[in-house]
């Protein structure tokens, strides 16, 4: 039963996977602390320092076991939240006790688990960008030939297709893709590096042999599934890791956003809608309403994201010297909700072009609204092929659109300036002559070849190479 009386996080509640908010659960936390100070001991074992396989085998024997009863109680007496796991681990490894943690600093578990978290945490945020990519590049195939008014400022412009204009969408993502890979190709651990980052202690744990301090940093590493620590440190990573990070997140919200932004402007011009389920309310008052939530909550939680990147680049700037612990709190907070919120981004875009609708008759009504001004020129190109004078027709078309212009803006009615041309005699054109000119096919470009060539090239060999990935539920919580 949930205790109404406190704060419920959203995140949580409403939004976020169950694998995203495992990574960033207590539970997988102090796990990862146990499995580095198991990883430290271990190496340091292995390069000669007085622990015993016994030693190790209690601490494995325990590491999943958390006592938690004795972690809370002993932290709220140290004020210390890593002193009182090594304080609660030793009492269930008393073998062990007095090697847990040996030459380390809080952070050796802190910031590494913190990088170790991230890292999983991308994982799952590309297995989403891939299932995403799944339904996006169906949308973008299965409509790369519907033509569609294409828009500047918000004004018709020169037609595209369905599918060239989500072919747009799904490149910035890419793009986000791009940045997503190199940078979980760079996450690297903070390592074994002491109190300053000089690895002082560890230097006087092996009498003063640098090349086992080396050593031990490197097999440390590769035991927690790492093959590079970062080259110097302070005391923590460089903040800038967590900048990075949050930018790249930033970056696949922004996209996310513009996405979104389009899909509301094309449901209110009712060309495509996002799904909308059976028993579905659009509004409390409004019952005829089919309001475009999946996509306004994509925005909202975007906007929460984008914002998230500021708060990172405020501590990176403001880290005192080898370290400042005004970055602590605020990055318990920023960094799960900043995963969380792009976890639930994108699952609720995969279920939004999973069922995405195309009304193409509305599309082709409004084609016929503004194509006939569109399509002037080479009407003009026919008549002269049909032995017209060209400037004469040039100024007759441009009486005829100022003339329509009015009746549509003024009277409401429908577009009439081809009923004009065909009346006017000096075109010397037929009905079937103006219908081939106005075959909207003929003024979509190569935009069905665009998004061939660009899922061909570029969004398919991605979907081959991570097939394994495809297939996961994206269903909405609430």
């Amino acid at each position: 039963m949930k205790n109404r009386e406190v704060y419920q996080n959203p995140l949580i509640e409403r939004y976020a996977s169950k694998e995203m908010m495992r990574v960033f659960s207590p539970d997988n936390k102090f796990k990862t602390w146990r499995k580095l100070w198991i990883a430290l001991a271990q190496s340091q074992m292995e390069l000669g320092l007085p622990i015993t396989k016994k030693q190790i085998e209690e601490l494995k024997k325990n590491q999943n076991d958390i006592n938690y009863d004795v972690a809370i109680k002993k932290e709220k007496e140290t004020k210390h939240d890593v002193m009182s796991h090594v304080f609660a681990y030793g009492e269930q490894c008393p073998n062990a006790k007095g090697i847990i943690h040996l030459g380390a600093t809080s952070c050796y578990v802190g910031d590494n688990t913190d990088i170790i978290v991230m890292k999983d945490a991308l994982e799952i945020i590309k297995t989403k960008m891939i299932n995403l990519f799944s339904v996006m590049s169906k949308f973008c195939d299965e409509n790369k030939n519907i033509p569609t008014l294409g828009f500047t400022h918000f004004q018709p412009a020169q037609l595209t297709t369905v599918g060239k204009r989500a072919s747009l969408w799904l490149h910035d993502l890419f793009m986000d893709f791009e940045n997503l890979e190199n940078q979980s190709r760079r996450m690297k651990l903070r390592g074994v590096k002491g109190t300053t980052g000089t690895q002082a202690s560890f230097l006087s744990l092996f009498d003063n042999d640098a090349s086992k301090v080396q050593e031990l940093e490197k097999k440390v590493a590769n035991k927690i599934g790492f093959d590079s620590t970062f080259p110097v440190t302070g005391q923590t990573y460089s903040r800038k890791l967590d900048y990075e990070v949050l930018s790249l997140l930033s970056g696949i919200a922004q996209s996310m956003h513009k996405i979104t932004n389009d899909i509301r402007l094309l449901q209110n011009l009712k060309e495509i809608e996002e799904p909308f389920e059976k028993n579905q309310i659009g509004s409390s008052a409004m019952a005829y309403k089919r309001n475009p939530m999946r996509s306004e909550r994509i925005a909202s939680l975007a906007r929460y994201v984008i914002a998230s990147s500021q708060n990172g680049a405020m501590t990176s700037s403001t880290q005192w010297f080898e370290r400042t612990l005004d970055d602590s709190a605020n990055r318990r907070i920023v960094l799960p909700e900043a995963f969380l919120a792009t976890d639930a981004i994108l699952t609720i875009a995969i279920n939004v072009f999973d069922g995405m609708v195309v009304y193409e008759k509305m599309i082709q009504k409004h084609i016929a609204a503004e194509l006939p001004f569109m399509a002037t020129e080479n009407i003009i190109m026919q008549a002269v092929k049909n032995g017209g004078d060209r400037q004469e027709l040039h100024e007759k078309i441009r009486t005829h659109s100022m003339e329509t212009a009015k009746v549509v803006k003024i009277e409401g009615k429908a577009n009439d300036l081809i009923k004009r041309i065909v009346d006017d005699k000096s075109f010397m054109l037929t009905k079937e002559e103006i219908d081939k000119v106005m075959d909207a096919k003929k003024y979509i470009g190569l935009a069905p070849e665009q998004v061939d060539s660009f899922l061909n090239e570029y969004i398919y060999p991605i979907l081959e190479e991570n097939k394994p990935l495809i297939g996961i539920e994206a269903d909405l919580r609430v």
